[in-house]
């Protein structure tokens, strides 16, 4: 072997190409560095005294599907300008590794079309070995983003794994890159983020959040003079939520043909009313008609929908104050109770008029977090979890664990 070979595709430089050898599957290419190459690590003073060394083998590239492995002597040198005794650097690989420069990359290349268990055994590593080089590479790349430009932002929690288990995610919602991950939920998990943002100086303009007074508090106090938008996806989850409750309190009260038409509606009122095909909005039509309170708020549940659909603000807020007032003339007291939650969380609604902005975006993040989970079956290391949900955005392939 060319000791320009070396260079071109092993990425060593400097060195002299002495021999090889085959063992089994194996090869090993014996490589040495030049005495006129040697020096200081320290003060890089060519003026030193070689004494001795300590042999070392390093894993390379593979050629074909055959492992490779570097072997050279290291030399410890004796610098006359900084009077002591230190061991040369090696420019191919890090101190303390097993593997060259090139071969990092490699494992790297190869992990992001397989997990990390198949990167491993076709690379005939271990398992903790592909997961360090891919650590290494995230915490570099990944660990502290960039907040300096950051003008739009969502918050909201996910849970992962047993025992009620949460991360808080933060997502710049116009590059769609998470920018952080905390532990636990609520306000308390946020104060690393705030604490960063201050020293980026960012000029947040508006935040999404759900109705939360965690994080109500939590943005009032950090983000003062921000637009605070409260995503309309949790309104009319939260007033399914109630609709459900409706429904299932009214189940109790009726007779056992009321019971039948009734039992099994729900996922028929949860769905939007243009969603609905002939056979089940034909069935949800005759369970309405059979309960005045459950129509009513079925169909308040519709005209909701259309608080965010008005043409401005002025016209939204005209059209929240009528469905209030339909709402506590309903005679119904889940309608009037969740009227009073709107009333008291209105401006924070009628602000996406001035920010047409959700949390949706982060809500299919969290998807894609659980499932990374799932098909890693849960991470050991919660650390190189929040680095690979850092990096989600830049997944091109399956997510994999």
């Amino acid at each position: 072997m060319s000791t320009i070979l070396l260079y071109r595709r092993f990425g060593i430089f400097g060195y002299n190409f002495v021999k090889q050898d085959f063992i089994k599957d194996l090869t090993f290419f014996r490589i040495e560095q030049p005495r006129e190459r040697l020096r200081c690590p320290l003060c890089n003073s060519s003026d030193v005294w070689a004494q001795g060394g300590e042999v070392r083998t390093i894993q390379s590239l593979p050629i074909g599907s055959k492992p490779t492995f570097v072997t050279l002597k290291v030399p410890r040198v004796y610098c006359h300008a900084c009077k002591c005794t230190r061991q040369c650097k090696i420019n191919f690989a890090d101190p303390k590794k097993s593997y060259t420069h090139a071969f990092e990359r490699y494992v790297l290349e190869v992990s992001r079309l397989t997990t990390i268990q198949d990167a491993a055994n076709h690379l005939r590593l271990s398992w903790d070995t592909v997961k360090d080089i891919q650590a290494k590479y995230l915490q570099r790349k990944f660990s502290k983003p960039k907040l300096g430009k950051l003008k739009q932002i969502a918050i909201d929690e996910i849970c992962i794994g047993k025992g009620q288990r949460y991360l808080t995610v933060v997502l710049n919602l116009i590059t769609g890159a998470v920018v952080f991950v905390g532990d636990g939920k609520g306000g308390d998990a946020l104060k690393p983020f705030w604490k960063r943002l201050r020293r980026s100086h960012a000029k947040i303009e508006a935040v999404a959040t759900d109705m939360s007074k965690a994080y109500i508090k939590a943005v009032r106090d950090n983000l003062k003079g921000s637009v605070h938008v409260f995503d309309h996806f949790h309104v009319i989850k939260l007033f399914n939520e109630k609709l459900s409750d409706l429904r299932r309190s009214l189940y109790l009260t009726l007779t056992a043909q009321g019971k039948k038409l009734v039992k099994g509606i729900r996922w028929l009122l949860l769905q939007n009313e243009e969603d609905l095909d002939a056979k089940g909005k034909n069935r949800l039509d005759r369970a309405l008609k059979l309960n005045e309170p459950l129509a009513i708020a079925y169909y308040l549940k519709e005209d909701l929908r259309q608080l965010w659909r008005q043409p401005n603000k002025q016209l939204a807020r005209l059209a929240l104050m009528a469905w209030l007032l339909e709402a506590r003339e309903s005679g119904v007291k889940m309608l009037e109770k969740f009227a009073d939650t709107l009333e008291e969380y209105q401006e924070g609604i009628l602000n996406y008029y001035d920010y047409r902005i959700s949390t949706g975006p982060l809500e299919g993040t969290n998807n894609k977090i659980r499932k990374m989970n799932g098909q890693a079956y849960g991470y050991r290391d919660l650390a190189f979890f929040k680095l690979k949900i850092l990096a989600l955005h830049t997944t091109k392939y399956a997510l994999i664990g």
